[in-house]
C-alpha cells in the first residue's frame, strides 16, 4: 500500500485554511453591521450586551452545548495529539 503524501496533504489543508479565512474577512461574514469594533468586532468579549445577539432565551441548555462541545473538541484534539506523537516516535 502506497504510504500518503502528508507534505501535499498539508499544503492543501493551509492553502484552503488560508483561502477561506480571507474570503471571510473580505466579504465580512459573521460581522454584525451597527457593532463595528474593527478587527475586534470577531472577539465575542468585546462585543457589549453579547447575549442579546446570541440565538435562544439564555437559558442554560445553550450554555450546557457548548461546554459539551467544547469538551468534545477538546478531547478529539487530544486524541488527535496522541495519535501524532505515537506516529513520530
Amino acid at each position: 500500500m502506497r504510504k500518503p503524501n502528508y507534505k501535499l496533504v498539508t499544503a492543501v489543508v493551509f492553502t484552503a485554511v488560508v483561502v477561506l479565512a480571507l474570503y471571510i474577512m473580505v466579504n465580512g461574514l459573521g460581522l454584525v453591521p451597527e457593532l463595528d469594533f474593527g478587527a475586534g468586532a470577531y472577539y465575542y468579549a468585546d462585543i457589549p450586551e453579547f447575549d442579546k445577539y446570541m440565538p435562544g432565551d439564555g437559558t442554560s441548555a445553550h450554555k450546557i452545548l457548548a461546554w459539551v462541545l467544547f469538551f468534545v473538541w477538546a478531547v478529539l484534539m487530544w486524541l488527535l495529539w496522541r495519535w501524532i506523537e505515537r506516529k513520530n516516535h
